[in-house]
């Protein structure tokens, strides 16, 4: 009977150690997510940026201005490629950072525990949820404004002047509109990055 009580014992808190570790491999990773989604977002600024400036030059050499438009472009795809991956990730393998803590709810006696526990299982779950679909939406926005960049660029490489300029302006307006839409979802994101990060933290309040 001792010999089954410890055996027991142990298996709970084996299982409380995994909890505790997936617990935390989550919020490590929500943190990591949080930091790449800022850097998208200053990078989709940052390239923006580079593009009113060369749109908006009234005088001298159009050149400095295009290369430095020129050299967000990669920066930026490299952006929509991390936002799309991360979102691939999470659907899959970041999934697996719930299974020990449900395992470990499963394993709970005491109903009214339980209860509070799958709760706030689920809510974690949810935000989880709502942070891959937010970066999901923005990786599939993230391709209409690349196109509309790639295009301005194509147009300029060989007319580079005033009117060159003129003609792209149309487009730049639907790259300033994307901007917006790809922010957007990127707001909606971090906030709820921000909201799973305090709900997981192991600081007390």
């Amino acid at each position: 009977m001792k010999k089954q009580i410890l055996l027991t014992l142990g298996l709970i808190t084996l299982l409380a150690s995994a909890t505790q570790a997936s617990q935390e491999q989550l919020a490590t990773s929500i943190k990591d997510a949080r930091d790449e989604a800022n850097r998208a977002t200053e990078q989709l600024k940052a390239t923006l940026g580079a593009l009113t400036t060369l749109t908006q030059q009234k005088e001298g050499d159009l050149r400095p201005a295009f290369t430095a438009f020129s050299e967000e472009i990669p920066k930026t795809e490299a952006a929509a490629a991390w936002t799309r991956t991360r979102a691939q990730w999470m659907s899959g393998d970041g999934m697996k950072y719930f299974e020990s803590w449900q395992k470990s709810i499963d394993g709970i006696s005491n109903l009214s525990l339980k209860k509070k526990g799958q709760k706030r299982l689920d809510a974690a779950k949810q935000g989880y949820a709502k942070v891959e679909s937010a970066l999901r939406s923005a990786g599939d926005k993230f391709q209409p404004f690349l196109s509309d960049l790639t295009d301005i660029q194509k147009i300029l490489s060989s007319d580079l002047t005033a009117a060159g300029i003129k003609n792209v302006k149309s487009t730049v307006s639907n790259a300033n509109w994307r901007y917006k839409s790809v922010n957007a979802v990127f707001k909606d994101a971090l906030k709820e990055m921000e909201k799973m990060e305090k709900a997981l933290s192991p600081e007390a309040k």
